[in-house]
């Protein structure tokens, strides 16, 4: 309630970030990354956000799905996608040194398409490779690059062979989840749609929520914590 005074203060804190301060000023650091003001602001209405404030914010994610009673999940940054697509298995190989993905029941794959971002999300209980679009574009394209990516780790990294046949690909339609009404809250829709995901939770948000998603976000990467 706007009563509680640890929500003013939580206002205050927020409103102090986009507006006190040089933009260069760091705001928080954790996952190797650094989140200026400037960065921050992204996150101010209509703002663009960038691949800081993406990739901070599914690091919380999968921070999160650490604890007790959530699925495992592991998440790409932001640029594997674009690697993926232009040099194929043999380009993005290293990424994942060191970790078996199909250790984890979900995996999530925020893509950036020139203006406009996107989310894959696999999950590997139900073998199921999904495309979430906040502009209802389909990306089964983008869903059959990753199948083939799967198989290629799986045969490297394991030694098992994917069979392809098992897995369901869908681009999920305008009529399956929320979209957007403006120009500039894809960021903040793909990051939600990860929130829900990440929970094993429908997704039940709509439009009219992305102001208040977006003065949460700033205090929960400041803070490095989910609310």
């Amino acid at each position: 309630s706007p009563w509680n005074p640890s929500f003013q203060a939580m206002e205050s804190e927020i409103s102090a970030a986009f507006d006190s301060g040089e933009p260069e000023d760091i705001l928080s650091r954790a996952f190797k990354l650094t989140v200026t003001r400037e960065d921050i602001c992204t996150l101010q209405p209509l703002g663009w956000l960038n691949d800081k404030i993406m990739n901070f914010y599914m690091s919380l994610l999968v921070e999160r799905s650490k604890k007790e009673g959530y699925p495992a999940v592991y998440a790409f940054n932001t640029f594997f996608y674009s690697k993926l697509s232009s040099a194929s298995h043999k380009g993005v190989k290293k990424w994942t040194k060191g970790v078996d993905i199909f250790e984890h029941d979900v995996i999530l794959v925020p893509i950036h398409l020139r203006i406009h971002w996107t989310l894959l999300v696999v999950d590997l209980r139900e073998k199921t490779i999904k495309y979430f679009d906040s502009l209802g574009q389909k990306g089964d394209h983008i869903c059959k690059t990753f199948l083939k990516y799967l198989e290629e780790e799986s045969k490297e990294k394991r030694n098992i062979e994917l069979t392809a046949s098992e897995w369901t690909l869908h681009s999920l339609g305008t009529e399956e989840i929320p979209q957007q009404n403006n120009g500039s809250d894809c960021g903040v829709f793909v990051c939600k749609f990860a929130d829900f995901i990440s929970r094993d939770k429908p997704i039940i948000f709509t439009p009219e929520h992305m102001p208040y998603f977006r003065r949460k976000m700033v205090w929960e990467i400041i803070h490095q914590q989910l609310l």
